[in-house]
This record gives C-alpha cells, structure tokens and sequence, in this order.
C-alpha cells in the first residue's frame, strides 16, 4: 500500500538552535523550515522532521542513517568538523570507528547534539 510513497524520518531536539547548526551546519542538510514545532531539513530528497520538544530520551541505537560511497572520506571529513565517531567494544572498529560487518558492508556512527545515535553505512561493492 505504501511502497510507492515517500518516506518522512523523524529525530526529536530540545534544543532547536544546536540542532539546526549541527544538521545544516555540521552536516551541510539544507534546511527546508524552521517553526515553532520542528526543523526540517532535506536530507538527500527525504524530508527530515527533527521535531522541538522539552523532554526526549534518545534511543540507545541507530535511529538515522545515510548510505555513503565512499565511508571512509565522508568519515575523515566530518571529524574535520569536529564529528566524535562512537566506539563499541563488542565490534572491531578501525581508526576512524569503521567497523566491518560479517556481509562486509562497513559502518560508523556518531551522534547528535541530543544523544541520537546516526550512522554511515557502505554497502558491499561500493567504493573502498
């Protein structure tokens, strides 16, 4: 019924300023409104709600990802912009907290100013 309709994702901040220099600023979404309910941003053709509330509790994993060519570039370049890449314990990771799975797709992930936890992934066969 739905496979044919876009997706809309949803994060929540409480704090709506340091959200929209992360998201628009950090990572260069550009930003399609911003009210008094949420900052949405255009995050590669899907409409990202990050909505503004008082409380939140992040979940404590991924609840945003992006599916990138080339994970290790698109990794450096955000810890240039000061992006703190999260280190798991059970997983082997490499000098960037790249880890490589068993299917060999190789994933990072990082969070955002309200603790949600968001992720690169490249999938098998895409640029090494």
């Amino acid at each position: 019924m739905l496979s044919k309709n876009k997706i809309i994702a949803f994060l929540a901040t409480t704090d709506a300023p340091r959200s929209r220099a992360f998201y628009e600023g950090i990572l260069g979404l550009p930003v399609a409104s911003d009210d008094p309910f949420a900052l949405v941003v255009d995050a590669g053709g899907t409409m990202l709600r990050v909505q503004k509330v008082q409380d939140m509790k992040p979940a404590p994993y991924t609840a945003l990802g992006w599916e990138v060519n080339d994970i290790r570039a698109t990794a450096a370049e955000l810890v240039k912009r000061n992006v703190a890449f999260n280190r798991y314990g059970h997983f082997e990771q490499d000098d960037l907290g790249i880890w490589t799975a068993p299917s060999g797709a190789r994933v990072a992930w990082f969070q955002d100013p309200d603790g949600n936890v968001l992720s690169l992934t490249q999938v098998r066969g895409s640029k090494a």
